[in-house]
């Protein structure tokens, strides 16, 4: 247990010498570091994911996510063992912001990847959908850059079958006047094959032979128009065959999905925060922990120490100077020159 001890000290930054001298801060400091250590953790599960998400290959996704885990252990510990408790808690309060604000930062970075795990199903069957409709938008898009020709050709299909249809109708409709001319249902009443339906026959022969003029003008039109209509159809489908249906599954296109099923559901949308919400609180404890904490004797023997390693520096800097002065006086020539130098120099200046 002394051992896993010493271990978390050393994550929580601790001077461990000092802190032996404080049997009663040993838990704290324990706690502190045990919390450091498990961000960390954290931080390089999640890491690791993130970047197995992007490449698919476990030994870069694991390498990262070392690298990344140990970098924001490396900065919560800088974090809380650069604090120093001072026994004014506004004023730790105000040197302490950025770092909260850091820690905030990293617990948010660092719950994204792990909330992305935690909703994997759900997230994968978003993606599916938004798979579905990607590629039906784009195959709206195809279908609509031909629609325009497409209408274009179908009219022009129907314009000339509506000539021949026009052109037939007349022709049946004299056929009909002749017939009913002769056998006396209609016209003149007389049943005859006279004159007049002579006439009227001549003008049903004629109309005919427009229909026929008509119909061999405007068939070969109408086919050459299904033929263009058949090779809009086979490049279309050419274009949408050709479409990518790469599965949607990047870092980008999941959290898209996570946006989108927290935004269907309630439920989820809770869950997800109450995930960020814990690893704000993981993440930002240590920091309040040692804001919070009154200071304790391992605070009082480290402002010692540092007091005092201040001291011996001042107490050096005197020492040099009152040596250096020494060493002028015995050379009066050597500092009046030097003075001369500075104020020449200074005159030339002004």
């Amino acid at each position: 247990m002394k051992k896993v001890k010493y271990f978390f000290w050393l994550c929580s930054g601790a001077n461990r010498p000092l802190l032996e001298k404080c049997p009663t801060e040993g838990s704290k400091y324990v706690g502190i570091g045990a919390t450091i250590f498990f961000t960390g953790i954290f931080a390089s599960l999640a890491g690791a994911y993130a970047l197995f998400t992007v490449f698919e290959n476990y030994f870069v996704a694991a390498l990262f996510g070392i690298v990344w885990g140990l970098m924001i252990f490396n900065l919560d510990r800088y974090i809380v063992s650069s604090m120093r408790k001072e026994g004014n808690a506004k004023k730790e309060f105000y040197t302490a912001l950025p770092r909260i604000i850091l820690a905030v930062l990293i617990s948010l970075v660092i719950a994204k990847p792990l909330e992305m795990k935690i909703f994997e199903k759900e997230i994968n069957s978003e993606l599916e959908l938004m798979s579905q409709k990607s590629l039906a938008e784009k195959e709206g898009a195809i279908k609509h850059r031909y629609l325009t020709d497409k209408q274009s050709l179908d009219q022009a299909i129907e314009n000339l079958k509506a000539e021949i249809k026009i052109k037939a109708s007349k022709r049946d409709e004299l056929r009909i006047l002749a017939q009913q001319e002769a056998d006396g249902t209609g016209g003149s009443m007389r049943r005859n094959a006279g004159p007049i339906y002579q006439i009227k026959k001549a003008d049903a022969d004629r109309l005919d032979q427009e229909l026929n003029d008509l119909e061999l003008k405007n068939q070969p039109l109408i086919s050459s128009n299904y033929e263009k209509l058949k090779e809009i159809d086979a490049a279309m489908a050419s274009e949408i065959q050709s479409i990518e249906r790469g599965k949607m599954n990047g870092p980008a296109a999941r959290m898209d999905a996570l946006s989108n099923i927290t935004a269907k559901s309630h439920a989820i949308w809770l869950a997800n925060w109450f995930i960020i919400f814990l690893f704000i609180a993981v993440e930002t404890a240590p920091v309040f922990v040692k804001l919070i904490s009154p200071r304790g004797p391992y605070d009082h023997l480290l402002l010692v120490e540092e007091r005092a390693v201040e001291s011996m520096m001042y107490e050096q800097l005197a020492k040099q100077n009152v040596s250096a002065k020494k060493r002028t006086r015995k050379y009066p020539s050597i500092e009046k020159e030097y003075i001369d130098t500075k104020l020449e120099a200074s005159l030339n200046r002004s």
